[in-house]
This record gives C-alpha cells, structure tokens and sequence, in this order.
C-alpha cells in the first residue's frame, strides 16, 4: 500500500517570535513588531504564537517572557499565546505557576506553558540568573503540576492565582533525553528543529515508541518548529533570508547584532568556516516562492508526521515578514 501524503490542511501551523530588535528601532517598536504580527496570526487563523526566554542577548527582547505574553495576548482574541519556552532551573516552580496561573486567569483557555532546561543564556549571565541544576528537571516539572493541575485543598503551599490551573504543558528540546523524558511523562513534545536539526528523526522515534499515556494525554503529540520565510519569487525570499544567516552568524562571533537588513552577497560577510557552520544548522530552513516552500514542507511533514508546525522567521522588514506568514497561511487552508 503506497503511503498517502499528508496535507498541509490536516495540521495547525503556528509562530514561534523571539521578539528580535531590528537595526535601527527601539525596543519598544520590537514589542510593537510583535503585537502587530501576533494580530495578523490571530486574524489569518493560526493556532499558537510563542515567544521564547533568552538573556544577555541586546538582539532579543523576550527575557521577561511571562510580561510579553500579556501583552500580546491583550492585543489578540482567539489564539494561543505561551512560552516556547521558560527556562525552567532558571525560575521557582512557584513564581512559574504563579505567573502563568495569573495569566490563565487573565486569557482563560488561551495559554500554554512550554518548558526547557537550556539556561537561555552564556554560563556567566546563567549564574546571575542564580539558575539551578538542571538535572532536577524532572523534579521541578513535577513540583510544577502540584501547584497547577494537581493542586489539593490539603497542600501545605498553593499557586495564588494558578490552584487547580489547567494549563497545557509542553515539554521543549533540542536533543534526545526531552523525547524521553516527554514520552515517560506522557507530556505533548515541541522539538527545535529551527536551530537543532541533527537529533530530529532519533528524537521523533524515541517519542512515539516510548510514549506512555497520562492524564492529560492519550497518544503522542509532537510539534516541529522550522524556519519558513515566502516571498513572490524564490530570488526575493533568498535575499531576505540573508537578515537570518547574519543574526546566526552573530551568535556564532558572540556579537549578538541586532537584525540586519539583507544583504546581496553573504559570501562578503562570511567566511567559507562561517558559512558552514551557518548552514548546517539550516537544514529544516524552508525558503522560496510560495509553490517551492509548499513543496518543502509537505516534503517535511511527509517524514517526519509531526501533529503540528511551528514557523519562526527573522525577516528584517515587517510588512516582507507580515507577508510571509500570510502566503504561508494560505498553504494551511
């Protein structure tokens, strides 16, 4: 029997925004960045939108991730809004839910709690952060759903806003021990492809083979997040596609620039080392006209049967990235 492709219709698609700083613009025209493209989700009919914790780092807005979310979620109706992720050993399980439990509370049946263990940071700014060990992970996943969906009357210590919250949780990952720790506690899985495409496939079998059902989740639910940016013609989306090698390649210099504007020619920029190293963590980054991309990420999608796609994109100009998500929009539909 000849495997059916899926199509992109049956699948959410939702965004994943670092709320990055563009060359040129406060931080405050960033927030306002990401409010308006969290609107245009919102209306194209998108599932979720994510916005991720990260410190140090001028070019990302997105430290006090839980205040963002609230600001975002205050500006849209429908969809989703959530972390992708919270550090967790970063933070007290407590002040977590207490957060999050705020903001359900605010957003009713709107948020998502997506968790990870990466400090989010260099390991200097990871000790003013006064982070934990990261090997009580599991543990603080499990202190978190006592104060959230497992909270009791009889607790000692309790979740004010955030008793009794039902609030998804996701486990995030770039590696091998999330899919296992996701499939052990029956928890639905985010990978990130989008910047650790290596342990991609490993990780997808590791999780629907060792999957065990839990309270909150009956089979296995894996989401992808990859790097998509459309524009009319396969050229364009090339071009504009060189504001994202060159915020990679600052991660890579440890310069940490603010987003670029495109560029002609990134062989003018970069060494032959740089650019290797930039695009072999660029192997789930899907770039063209609308066609070519469609092309792609059935392709995607077709092996690896992720539930759901999640769609970063570092587009320096914001009515070319407003364009993007909307012509990949229409691919869902």
């Amino acid at each position: 029997m000849c495997e059916v492709i899926p199509l992109l219709k049956n699948i959410p698609v939702s965004v994943l925004d670092l709320v990055t700083i563009a060359e040129g613009q406060t931080t405050t025209e960033a927030f306002q960045r990401s409010r308006n493209l969290a609107v245009l989700a919102d209306e194209l009919g998108y599932e979720r939108y994510w916005v991720a914790e990260h410190h140090n780092s001028r070019a990302i807005a997105s430290s006090a991730t839980a205040v963002v979310i609230s600001y975002l979620a205050n500006a849209t109706k429908k969809i989703r809004l959530g972390s992708g992720g919270i550090m967790l050993p970063n933070h007290a399980p407590l002040i977590v839910a207490e957060q999050f439990g705020t903001l359900d509370a605010m957003f009713p049946n709107r948020i998502d709690l997506g968790l990870g263990r990466a400090p989010g940071t260099d390991p200097f700014t990871a000790r003013a952060l006064r982070r934990r060990d990261a090997e009580d992970f599991e543990h603080n996943i499990e202190e978190l759903e006592r104060y959230l969906i497992h909270a009791k009357e009889t607790d000692h210590i309790k979740a004010y806003p955030g008793f009794g919250a039902n609030i998804p949780l996701w486990l995030l990952g770039s590696s091998l021990f999330s899919a296992e720790l996701a499939a052990r506690r029956g928890m639905p899985y985010a990978f990130a492809s989008h910047f650790a495409p290596d342990y991609l496939m490993q990780a997808i079998d590791i999780y629907r083979t060792q999957f065990r059902p839990s309270e909150v989740l009956e089979k296995p639910r894996m989401l992808a997040c990859v790097n998509v940016i459309i524009a009319e013609t396969d050229e364009e989306a090339q071009k504009l596609a060189t504001t994202h090698y060159q915020l990679f390649l600052s991660i890579i210099r440890r310069t940490h620039d603010l987003l670029q504007p495109p560029v002609d020619d990134m062989d003018e920029i970069w060494t032959p080392f740089e650019k290797q190293a930039v695009l072999q963590q660029r192997q789930y980054m899907f770039v063209g006209n609308q066609q070519t991309v469609k092309e792609q990420l059935e392709k995607f999608v077709a092996d690896t049967q992720v539930d759901e796609l999640m769609v970063t994109a570092s587009i320096y100009d914001e009515e070319a990235r407003a364009k993007s998500f909307t012509l990949l929009k229409e691919l869902f539909e």
